[in-house]
């Protein structure tokens, strides 16, 4: 199985900046095995049925993208160096680990000061990347770096513009509670209170589960045998009342719809010997084709990028050809592409 397998090409004007607005008027492609519909995702409803159960990762997008000086005096004085950090995931100790940039201009015991009273100490570095002590602790982190931090935009997008301050609102969902993403689970960007109202009200279920997004989601496949690829690991959660919604759900004949790639692969964690329980830890599960799905039974997600890790995920769903397909009729019907993009719901 080769990363060719997985390439396709795309105009660089499908690659969306911005979000559609209202969230729930992004374009919606229904797809099964046969069949191509073009809708919007309000019109959900239509095509999830009474006794569904959609499951939505609700981790919340920490603003981990932080820009300030480092400070050195020397034979010629002081000297200042601009110091950009993207916050990776919090340590047992308290410490950060960040990509830092330029790393070469920091060293282990050295200060880069950021606004809103916040600076941080430089603990080590290993493998690229920076292990950060900061000055504040608790709530009065979490205070200084929503007013200094700015949202971790994905590179596609960071590329075009910077970050501002609608994206602090644009890049989260409407029901993003547990702190600790620095991507956004994006599919569920486009659900607004309305929708979910509505949702609940037709008799869909919902349960959450929790899947804090990390850098690494944007990482290169580097092997051109996808097979010895190594996935990155990220945190996850499935609650005891999370798994036994999906159960019962699955039990009655409901189906279980996740609601983008994070919370699929979280439940398919859970569900690796063939029956949904409490989950919790590390997972770097990869899902490519040849994968047994063991509670996912349709997924919505949004357009990903070509030859990536998603991409293998939802060929491993419908079947390479029909992906191929499906992302064809999107590229001939301008969808817009990638996290602020539009959305599929794929039905094998």
């Amino acid at each position: 199985m080769k990363l060719s397998d997985f390439d396709f090409d795309l105009p660089e004007d499908r690659i969306a900046t911005r979000p559609a607005m209202p969230r729930s008027a992004a374009r919606l492609l229904v797809a099964t095995r046969d069949s191509i519909t073009d809708a919007h995702v309000r019109d959900l409803p239509l095509w999830i049925r009474p006794g569904d159960r959609l499951v939505l990762n609700n981790t919340r997008v920490i603003p981990a993208r932080l820009s300030g000086r480092r400070r050195r005096t020397g034979a010629q004085g002081e000297t200042a160096a601009r110091i950009e950090v993207t916050l990776l995931e919090p340590r047992a100790d308290g410490s950060w680990a960040a990509l830092i940039k330029p790393l070469k201009k920091l060293k282990p015991g050295e200060m880069v000061e950021f606004d809103a009273g916040l600076s941080a100490t430089l603990v080590d570095t290993a493998e690229g990347q920076g292990l950060l002590r900061f000055n504040l602790v608790g709530d009065d982190f979490d205070a200084a770096l929503a007013e200094a931090g700015a949202m971790p935009l994905p590179p596609y997008i960071a590329a075009k513009r910077p970050a501002d301050t609608r994206d602090k609102t644009d890049y989260q969902t409407v029901f993003a509670r547990v702190p600790g993403a620095v991507a956004a689970p994006t599919a569920s960007l486009h659900f607004d209170d309305a929708l979910l109202a509505r949702l609940t009200d037709g008799g869909v279920d919902i349960s959450y589960v929790t899947l804090h997004v990390g850098a690494g989601t944007f990482l290169p496949v580097k092997v051109d045998d996808v097979t010895t690829h190594k996935m990155h690991a990220e945190w996850g959660q499935v609650s005891e009342k999370a798994a036994a919604e999906i159960a019962a759900t699955r039990a009655v004949g409901g189906r279980i719809i996740p609601v983008g790639t994070t919370a699929l692969r979280l439940i398919e964690t859970a569900a690796r010997d063939g029956a949904i329980r409490a989950w919790e830890g590390d997972t770097d599960i990869f899902i490519y084709p040849g994968f047994r799905f063991h509670v996912t039974d349709a997924l919505m997600t949004n357009f990903h990028l070509p030859k990536s890790t998603l991409m293998m995920l939802v060929s491993a769903l419908m079947g390479r050809r029909r992906i191929a397909e499906i992302y064809d009729h999107a590229i001939r019907n301008d969808y817009r592409f990638f996290s602020y993009g539009d959305a599929s719901l794929l039905v094998p």
